[in-house]
């Protein structure tokens, strides 16, 4: 497969590139790098945001959904990294690809070590990730170079789209209430762990996109396809956990109260938020660094227990 035709300029988009932080507190350039954490889920209970168990569950949906995502990015990003001529992007991406792959470490963790351990069996959902993941989205090995390029092509903007919701997710992350419920604290740092560093690295997956093959058609196309099948995954994961969650017998009607109140106590992200931010990713001058806080992430990725450790 050839490398993308503006490939041979030496930085073709370090010019195009906005500040880290549009908020004013930029702490600089930061170089991305994996953090080897670990965490013991031994202690932690299912619902583990007290007094609120459908939140808990809607949340923990995530961690049968991000294994086999985090590792098609990996995958995707291994296929382009050979095309990168530019240095610095090419640097910007293993240090992407290391934290994506340790993201899908641990939380395939928590899916034996503590969704199995309280009674919610990861398998049959898990099966259908893999299916999509490596079935429907893998790489194309047939056809012309040609053909297989566009493929890359589509694939990486489909990435970009997802990773504009994993920087929201990661924002809410880092500014939710978590802590002041009283939220297990293991559980609340792999999440908010997770979410600094996609926030850190939020730019990464949109600049790998315009490199490869900028365009606005290619970037409203690939949001229009990740939006209703993110939708789709997660509600079917939800619904997946509440089946199995043996303790809870709530409505319909119930679950969404629930929901309702998780998000009032600051537990769980807004929709109005998400969808706003869903209408700005349409906008033509648009850049993933109007998302969340570099710096933000930068301090708690310094003082989380987890990170630390791994230090």
């Amino acid at each position: 497969m050839s490398a993308p035709a503006h490939a041979d300029h030496p930085h073709p988009i370090s010019d195009a590139r906005e500040p880290r932080d549009l908020d004013g507190s930029d702490p600089g350039p930061v170089e991305l790098h994996a953090r080897n954490v670990t965490f013991d889920w031994s202690d932690t209970p299912l619902h583990w945001i007290p007094d609120h168990p459908v939140p808990s569950n809607f949340i923990s949906v995530l961690n049968l959904l991000l294994p086999e995502g985090e590792r098609w990015f990996v995958q995707t990003y291994n296929e382009a990294l050979p095309l990168v001529a530019d240095d610095e992007l090419a640097a910007t991406m293993r240090g992407f690809i290391g934290q994506e792959a340790m993201h899908a470490e641990a939380h395939d963790h928590v899916l034996w070590e503590f969704l199995d351990h309280h009674g919610i069996d990861p398998r049959p959902y898990l099966r259908q990730m893999e299916w999509i993941f490596r079935k429907v989205l893998g790489p194309m090995h047939g056809g012309s170079p040609k053909a297989r390029q566009k493929h890359l092509i589509e694939r990486l903007w489909l990435i970009a789209a997802l990773e504009h919701y994993t920087a929201i997710l990661g924002d809410f992350a880092l500014n939710n209430a978590w802590v002041e419920s009283g939220a297990d604290p293991g559980m609340t740092d792999l999440f908010t762990w997770h979410g600094a560093e996609e926030v850190e690295h939020r730019a990464v997956a949109h600049e790998v996109a315009i490199y490869f093959g900028d365009g606005y058609l290619r970037r409203g196309r690939a949001m229009l396809v990740a939006l209703p099948v993110l939708l789709l995954l997660l509600n079917r994961g939800f619904r997946f956990i509440m089946k199995q969650d043996t303790s809870l017998s709530y409505n319909y009607f119930q679950r969404q109260y629930h929901y309702f109140r998780g998000v009032h106590a600051g537990v769980l992200p807004k929709m109005r938020k998400i969808i706003l931010a869903t209408f700005s990713y349409f906008r033509p001058g648009f850049h993933p660094n109007e998302i969340g806080s570099t710096a933000q992430a930068v301090a708690y990725l310094a003082a989380s227990p987890a990170a630390r450790n791994a230090g």
